[in-house]
């Protein structure tokens, strides 16, 4: 009781706390204690002019923008009545749409990559002639960055070396067992 004009009192209705670092409301300019301070504790008539958020259309899920002032639903609402371009029967257009043609693939891509030699659509992985078996024209003129290419090689590759169950790693496993 030493310093009896030291701090303030919440001025939510229920608590009335003395508080000796009060918070300002920027809305409503009211003292509130830290369990009251933010909009929704102490329920603030101004906190719309304040709390700015860009609202979103529940059905096309584009931002709506709303002035100073303005209540965010009931924007929202004209623009669900009037001006939004979700249509109901219409369905979101999918984004990978060209499946891969190898048989046994599931892969879908966003661009269409077709093969020169058979026309059809294929994946990243099988996009060349000899990595889905093309059955139309003979061996392509170059082999360069085809997967199958290096399959028919009986040597070891860079890539077979690094791995542990590579075509190094079965030699010495041959010759241990010898």
């Amino acid at each position: 009781m030493e310093f009896p004009d030291l701090g303030k009192h919440c001025s939510e209705k229920n608590c009335k706390q003395l508080d000796f670092l009060p918070l300002e409301c920027d809305a409503c300019k009211q003292d509130f204690c830290k369990d009251h301070f933010t909009y929704a504790a102490h329920k603030c008539p101004f906190a719309f002019k304040k709390d700015v958020q860009v609202p979103v259309c529940p059905l096309c899920n584009s931002p709506i923008p709303v002035k100073k002032g303005e209540i965010p639903d009931v924007v929202v609402g004209e623009h669900m009545d009037g001006d939004c371009k979700h249509h109901p029967g219409k369905k979101k257009e999918k984004i990978f749409k060209y499946r891969c043609s190898k048989e046994g693939c599931r892969r879908k891509e966003m661009l269409r990559v077709v093969c020169t030699e058979c026309r059809g659509s294929f994946c990243i992985q099988h996009r060349h002639p000899r990595d889905h078996g093309c059955a139309r024209g003979g061996p392509p003129a170059s082999t360069a960055g085809c997967s199958a290419a290096g399959a028919s090689d009986p040597g070891p590759s860079a890539a077979s070396r690094e791995r542990p169950g590579g075509w190094l790693a079965r030699r010495f496993r041959w010759r241990v067992k010898r």
